[in-house]
């Protein structure tokens, strides 16, 4: 399962450089809480990317487009595809609910009037936060809902991401700025939600099955195991139950062969810190991670380490800084690695300074 996981997730053989938006749109996004990560993210799937390729593609090309999605949390996702993932991601209902209004302290009422605002707003014109807050205030007549904006980062922001009334545009200065999507990129209206659903169902077990309902739903989101599972049947004949040491999992019908097929190739991969391939594994399985280690890679906070992969397992952890023209390196090993491990690890290590144009100083912990 691990070699056909690795092998779907682009971490094998790496793609070429024209393929960076399909990449980004087999693996489900790159999550970019960290634009860093992100852009390593990426280096691990694609040969001949630059340093500050990623916001080139955002900022210049507009070819990928950073948005909140799945889980609330920020992403990277290609630009013609919005559409898709909009439809789907605009299912979610969570926030129109009782428990997530009293939280946040705000009305059904007043969020409808918020979040229709800042669709108005941002017709036009690319807004800072505090830009957008003082917008909102003034067009809404509301003064108390532009300091809720101005006091969150996202909350309130996240559900018009959903919508799709917002997507972040090009820092000015320091401060991060909002635009509306239908100005900002090119692309295609998305599709009715139970098909954008059972597509985004369909591109999870190609990029992460065979899976649970249960790593499903924590993936996508504010859904409960139940609901992955009639996302799962709702696909038909195309998606099947198999077991998987004795525990239920889903996988497209289509691939089950494959699956069986698969065997591991010595990949080796230093992935950077909340990669998605780590995001998207179950954090309880052995096969994937030693229970002994899993607080040194799911840390508080939400944090999620950067890791040594070796043939889809988590084999260790590791860091890097860079300074002075050298990037140094740092990998901690959970436990004996074989030669043609550490050969692999030493291998991406060089890879990564050269992507840097950095001298490397290796260091094994």
């Amino acid at each position: 399962m691990l070699a056909w996981r690795m092998e779907r997730q682009q971490l094998v053989s790496r793609r070429p450089r024209e393929d960076l938006q399909a990449v980004v749109g087999t693996i489900g996004g790159l999550h970019a809480q960290v634009l860093s990560a992100a852009e390593l993210a990426a280096w691990a799937r694609v040969d001949g990317l630059r340093p500050g390729e990623l916001d080139e593609e955002l900022w210049e090309r507009r070819s990928l487009v950073k948005l909140w999605a799945m889980r609330g949390t920020l992403h990277l996702l290609p630009a013609a595809e919005y559409g898709l993932w909009q439809a789907a991601l605009n299912t979610y209902d969570h926030y129109l609910k009782g428990g997530w209004l009293r939280g946040f302290k705000i009305t059904r009422e007043e969020l409808g009037l918020l979040l229709s605002t800042v669709r108005e707003v941002l017709r036009g014109k690319g807004l800072t936060r505090d830009e957008l807050a003082e917008a909102v205030a003034a067009a809404s007549g509301s003064p108390a809902l532009g300091e809720k904006l101005g006091d969150s980062w996202g909350a309130y922001l996240k559900p018009a991401s959903f919508q799709g009334s917002i997507c972040f545009g090009p820092n000015r200065g320091r401060s991060v700025t909002f635009v509306s999507p239908g100005e900002w990129i090119e692309a295609e209206p998305g599709p009715p939600a139970d098909e954008a659903v059972a597509e985004v169902t369909r591109r999870y077990l190609r990029a992460y099955g065979p899976a649970t309902a249960a790593e499903y739903s924590r993936w996508w989101g504010p859904r409960r195991p139940a609901q992955a599972t009639r996302s799962f049947r709702a696909l038909g004949e195309e998606a099947v139950e198999i077991d998987v040491e004795g525990e239920p999992h889903w996988a497209l019908a289509e691939e089950i062969e494959g699956i069986a097929k698969a065997v591991p190739q010595g990949a080796v991969r230093l992935l950077p810190a909340f990669d998605p391939y780590v995001i998207g594994s179950a954090r309880d399985v052995a096969a994937i991670l030693d229970p002994e280690h899993k607080g040194r890679v799911h840390r508080p906070q939400g944090w999620i380490s950067p890791v040594l992969l070796v043939d889809g397992r988590i084999e260790g952890v590791w860091s890097y800084e860079r300074g002075g023209g050298r990037v140094a390196v740092a990998i901690e090993p959970f436990g004996q690695l074989g030669e043609a491990v550490r050969q692999g690890a030493e291998a991406e290590a060089e890879r990564l300074a050269a992507f840097y144009g950095d001298e490397l100083a290796l260091e094994w912990v």
